[in-house]
């Protein structure tokens, strides 16, 4: 066995891969080896199934991937007999007629180890016992003369596999992710990587990668504690980032030297920035040239218009007002200011003529009727039908813009303000749209390519919203207050809340009801909907998956006490068995 070196420098690559691009994922991979070479590292590592991408679903199961990422993986080993960096790597492996989440070392020639994962998330957005199957509980890898504990992702989430590494001989952590940003995660991440270090009395390197994936964004903050749980390392968030860390073997064990200390945005700024980043590599791993949207005058428009610059440029941006006689002279000037402020084109297309084609070809039709939402609804189908036309003719995707609020209680129109390939703001609630334009104008993503200073004009943050489809309408003329709203909601979709429970807080009976009603009614809407970001604890789509067809309505019930002597007797000790 090689004896234990003093010191040992290992590079760690917070990288974004792309889903399903194995060679172009080996290709960044050979060039963060390259650098780490250069830099005399004895190893490197990648986060959690790198060269396939992650979370890779149902697609891990085609053979012809996991042939693929395989044969990346021998390439990349047979390039470790040039004597530099070892390489641990994540991908998917098969083997016996079962399919793992692996990660294997890569070191003079060969694959030196593989190791598999052992715990497999299965709630929220995780999915992956439906694919993987789970590892043994695993050993540490001797890299080098140092002995390697790789447990990944979410087995450091509980205490065995840990436990069984630091009782088997490991002397330092890696531990490889996939962990996807929600509000808050980068302290929970913190937390669950101290426990760990505590009981086992191990220094921890946490890896994490970064990058959107459909609706999913990968924040990075990746970070480093020694075995008295102090942070030698943390990483940029929403950044590539390759960082040589320096260890070195004293009479407790190993240390890493204090290395780059960036501060992980946090709360709006982050929201912000996992916004943009979903946005742009939604476009660009898809290979859209561009983004179209609707630009009404409206809050909602003009942060997604900012966001789209942030992460794509203002060349690649267009927006486009529609106008119809609802539209005021306020919405007018105010889209127009907020286009020139953000450099983007800006065209105006009146709907006018299409609206009332409609109306003509189903006056027939409606003869004997009302105007009612039917006719409002034109309105937002024929903006729908003209800006996917845009799109087809020039090649630009569609950038919906509707917010979490309006997504909840079905304030939307499908087939019109609907349509689109991605929508940015679909996890923020109205109350935090505001919050987030008013913070755009006065801060803005270090990489973030748009402007700095004033983007959405101040009229746009303090004027009523409205939908601007009939005369004097406003969005409190069917729905409450947005803050009322909005806390509403949360405590419905975050928090599954009782209506009892939202009144005694002081909520009004009736309009909790109402708001609960059109949160389910409104379900097969979000079916419909485009894909957007993940930043809340619960999004609408991989979070909350709830039936379309659902006839349970709460209407207030008080909490139920469940009757001890109905209880099943399987929880019963045998004195407490109840004759019926």
């Amino acid at each position: 066995m090689t004896a234990s070196p003093a010191s040992f420098r290992l590079a760690l690559a917070q990288l974004n891969p792309t889903l399903g691009d194995v060679e172009g994922n080996l290709a960044l991979a050979r060039a963060a080896r390259a650098e780490a070479a250069y830099a005399k590292a004895d190893a490197i590592l990648f986060p959690e199934l790198f060269l396939a991408g992650y979370p890779p679903e149902d697609l891990v199961l085609k053979p012809a991937f996991q042939d693929a990422c395989r044969a990346a993986c021998e390439t990349l080993a047979r390039e470790t007999a040039d004597g530099g960096p070892a390489v641990l790597i994540g991908l998917p492996w098969a083997e016996g007629g079962k399919l793992y989440n692996a990660l294997a070392v890569l070191d003079g020639g060969k694959i030196d180890a593989v190791r598999f994962k052992v715990d497999l998330p299965n709630y929220g957005v995780f999915d992956e016992k439906r694919v993987f199957d789970s590892g043994p509980m695993p050993g540490p890898v001797n890299l080098r003369g140092v002995r390697l504990g790789v447990p990944i992702c979410e087995d450091i989430w509980g205490e065995d596999v840990v436990e069984c590494l630091a009782e088997t001989g490991a002397e330092i952590l890696l531990v490889p992710n996939g962990s996807p940003y929600f509000r808050g995660k980068s302290d929970v991440r913190l937390n669950i990587a101290v426990a760990r270090v505590t009981e086992s009395r191990l220094p921890l390197v946490y890896l994490n990668q970064v990058g959107g994936q459909d609706d999913l964004v990968f924040d990075g903050a990746s970070f480093v504690l020694n075995a008295d749980s102090s942070l030698a390392c943390q990483f940029s968030s929403f950044t590539q980032q390759i960082v040589i860390t320096e260890w070195t073997r004293g009479a407790d064990g190993w240390r890493c030297a204090q290395g780059p200390r960036a501060l992980p945005l946090d709360d709006d700024k982050a929201d912000y920035a996992a916004c943009v980043l979903g946005l742009k590599d939604y476009v660009e791993k898809n290979r859209f040239p561009g983004l179209v949207l609707g630009l009404s005058g409206g809050i909602d428009s003009a942060l997604c218009a900012a966001m789209a610059v942030d992460a794509l440029g203002a060349d690649r941006v267009h927006a486009v007002m529609l106008p119809y006689r609802y539209t005021s002279s306020d919405s007018l000037e105010d889209a127009e200011s907020c286009a020139k402020a953000l450099g983007v084109r800006y065209d105006v297309v009146p709907i006018a003529p299409p609206v009332e084609g409609f109306e003509n070809a189903l006056a027939p039709l409606f003869k004997g009727t009302n105007r009612d939402i039917t006719e409002e609804n034109l309105q937002s189908r024929t903006r729908g039908t003209i800006l996917m036309a845009i799109s087809n003719k020039f090649g630009a995707m569609v950038m919906t813009t509707g917010n979490k609020s309006e997504m909840s209680v079905g304030y939307a129109t499908i087939y019109g303000d609907m349509n689109g390939g991605f929508n940015p703001i679909k996890d923020l609630y109205k109350m935090e749209v505001y919050r987030l334009s008013s913070l755009r104008n006065h801060w803005k993503p270090e990489d973030a390519q748009g402007p700095s200073g004033l983007v959405i004009p101040e009229r746009i943050i303090t004027k009523a919203p409205s939908a601007e489809l009939r005369e004097n309408q406003t969005d409190q003329d069917s729905l409450p207050p947005y803050d009322v709203l909005d806390a509403i909601l949360e405590g419905l979709v975050e928090k599954e809340m009782r209506v009892s429970d939202l009144v005694a807080k002081g909520f009004d009976l009736e309009t909790v009801k109402k708001i609960e009603r059109l949160l389910y009614g409104a379900e097969y809407k979000r079916r419909q909907s485009a894909p957007g970001v993940k930043v809340t604890l619960k999004n609408f789509g991989r979070d909350r998956r709830y039936p379309i067809v659902n006839r349970f309505r709460d209407q207030g019930r008080v909490a139920h006490s469940p009757d001890p002597r109905l209880a099943p007797h399987t929880t019963l000790t045998k004195t407490e068995v109840v004759d019926f």
